[in-house]
């Protein structure tokens, strides 16, 4: 039976393990979660999702794991952290049943241990990790790992970290492709990179595609790796187009210090210069649902009364945008805020923001790669070589991280023993292949009422005043 990994490794989850779902770019690790929220939501379980980025967490309609925590950008844990939680937040640690964690290559060690304390100490359960929460982490340590900045404190891996031990996380390895074809040369490029296995004819290949263009006309995103080219590329193609330009300033609040903070995790810039007919991408969810982080749109009109740009997206729709605001908060203060139309020019955009993206077509430029992992995620988000489009490429560009290799050997190995211990669950997987709608939730339920009556042994009432609130 086709896709026998994924439906094993969403039995497993359904099964409430914590577990890590892993494995290359391509191998619909966001399908299963989304399957597996889905079906964990219907049995009745609050999830909570997030992501380790603004911009992954979009894929799945979710928070940063920062935001969702409440641990923002501290490095450690401040005395009384707690008690300055707000009410809010608190309340959504204590009712999350199963919390998702996305993009985890890119966590730092000491920020899971973070989490995992703060879990702790608002559930009141000490002794657990997680304070009893089923933890599902998602990602591939291949692609981007944490970045450390200068001034800030240094972290690894989250394998690193002493809740991956406590958690000790059952293993769900995908290595089924569905992005990219097999026997393309591309995912034989991927394969080689991850199997640290790179020969020439591969490099080869890719160099081919340096001196290629594409037809005219197509509306390509540019990957860089750096900041300065995805500026310089965007506000050159901004001014190829005649009209006017219309600037938009930012508004802030709070001390200069927190607000630029702030600023690093917003992807809106403190000018934004739009024309008519520029390429823009959102970088906030929509209240309303209208669009996403990410939705990529051209501008068609300036509102008459207000000047507010009116983006036409892909999805079709077209929408006035409006400011929205983004906040700081450190407990229930609010150390600093920024104002601004949520959108961005979206000609280039850098290799760490397209994590989690498949793109149809685009021109990637990895003369200046600087991390590994980097030439893996930005090669990986196209589907073929005969869509991607390089302007040059670096050795660093070609480089895995040399303990990304380490830890995928130690996956792998107990991902196969975890794969046995769960086999009898295969029957089940199987069932749930062959009638989904009936099974899903039905199978889920009845653990779930088993799970409550054990629970109730300790907490008579636990869950009774809101059922209807906790159904999502």
């Amino acid at each position: 039976m086709q896709h026998m990994k994924q439906a094993l490794a969403l039995e497993i989850l359904l099964s409430g393990e914590s577990a890590l779902l892993t494995g290359p770019a391509g191998t619909g690790k966001t399908f299963v979660l989304n399957k597996f929220i889905q079906q964990a939501r219907a049995a009745g379980k609050y999830v909570s999702v997030t992501a380790t980025t603004g911009l992954a967490a979009t894929h799945l309609s979710g928070v940063t794991i920062h935001a969702w925590s409440g641990i923002g950008v501290h490095d450690s844990l401040p005395n009384n952290f707690v008690e300055h939680l707000s009410k809010g937040r608190r309340e959504i640690i204590e009712k999350t049943d199963v919390l998702i964690v996305d993009e985890i290559s890119m966590l730092h060690d000491y920020r899971l241990d973070m989490v995992d304390e703060v879990c702790r100490l608002v559930r009141k359960r000490v002794d657990e990790p997680f304070g009893g929460i089923q933890v599902v982490l998602s990602g591939d340590f291949f692609q981007l790992p944490p970045v450390n900045r200068a001034g800030s404190r240094e972290g690894g891996f989250v394998v690193n970290s002493q809740a991956w031990r406590e958690l000790d996380p059952v293993i769900l390895y995908l290595d089924e492709q569905f992005r990219q074809r097999e026997g393309d040369v591309l995912l034989d490029i991927l394969t080689a990179m991850r199997r640290n296995d790179l020969r020439r004819h591969h490099a080869e290949k890719l160099l081919e595609r340096t001196g290629c263009e594409p037809s005219e006309g197509v509306g390509l995103t540019e990957l860089h790796t750096v900041n300065v080219d995805v500026d310089r590329i965007n506000q050159m193609k901004l001014a190829e187009l005649s009209g006017d330009e219309v600037l938009y300033q930012r508004h802030t609040t709070g001390s200069d210090n927190y607000v630029e903070n702030l600023q690093r995790s917003v992807l809106a810039p403190e000018v934004l210069t739009l024309k008519t007919g520029a390429l823009v991408m959102a970088v906030k969810n929509d209240q309303a649902r209208r669009y996403v982080n990410g939705s990529i749109g051209t501008v068609v009109d300036f509102e008459p009364a207000t000047n507010y740009p009116v983006v036409e997206f892909r999805s079709g729709k077209v929408v006035t945008m409006q400011p929205d605001s983004w906040e700081l908060r450190d407990g229930t203060k609010k150390r600093a805020s920024i104002s601004q139309i949520p959108l961005r020019l979206a000609w280039a955009i850098t290799v760490h923001k397209s994590q989690g993206m498949t793109l149809d077509s685009a021109r990637i430029d990895l003369r200046k790669a600087f991390v590994p992992g980097m030439g893996y995620v930005a090669l990986s988000r196209v589907r073929n070589i005969e869509n991607l489009y390089l302007t040059g490429i670096n050795q660093m560009a070609l480089r895995m991280s040399d303990e990304a290799y380490v830890i995928d050997e130690q996956l792998r190995a107990q991902a196969a023993t975890d794969a046995e211990r769960f086999a009898p669950l295969m029957k089940k997987a199987e069932k749930r292949a062959a009638a989904p709608e009936k099974l899903s939730k039905k199978a889920s339920s009845t653990s779930w009422q088993a799970k409550i009556a054990k629970m109730r042994e300790t907490y008579p009432n636990v869950y009774k005043p809101w059922t209807n609130a906790h159904v999502r």
